[in-house]
């Protein structure tokens, strides 16, 4: 049995994160791409969002006792396999797992523009993701 509980509270967190999010799309893209502070923020709070998704997932498999998955995008897989998430959305979240290795290990190669349009265009991906688990649980 899952506990509720403990993905509330996770969820909780992430829409924390995406209210902040939603906040810097109100940010010009100039301004976005030229102030560090804010480019720099919002980096952290994708980066901080989908380690939370992370979380509730891996919440998840272990309160199931699904299989242990082999990586980040194995997480999703493992999601998939049990019917938790539809195919479209595993698709989506495993790009996540991808996006996330760049946040942290390819720190310096990142597109700020890039950035600003995944902020732009895909935080409603996260929101499909809290709604599905919160129907789930």
């Amino acid at each position: 049995m899952v506990k509720r509980d403990v993905i509330l509270s996770k969820i909780s967190q992430l829409k924390e994160y995406i209210d902040f999010l939603k906040e810097i799309r109100n940010t010009p893209k100039e301004e976005y791409i030229s102030n560090k502070f804010v480019y720099g923020s919002a980096e952290r709070f994708l980066h901080l969002a989908i380690e939370a998704i992370f979380d509730i997932c891996n919440h998840i498999i272990s309160d199931l006792h699904l299989r242990k998955p082999e990586n980040y995008k194995d997480i999703f897989k493992v999601l998939f396999e049990n019917n938790i998430i539809n195919k479209t959305q595993f698709e989506k979240f495993s790009k996540m797992a991808g996006f996330r290795n760049i946040l942290v290990h390819d720190y310096a190669k990142i597109n700020r523009e890039m950035v600003y349009e995944i902020i732009l265009n895909n935080l409603n991906d996260f929101e499909d993701f809290i709604d599905t688990i919160s129907e789930y649980i």
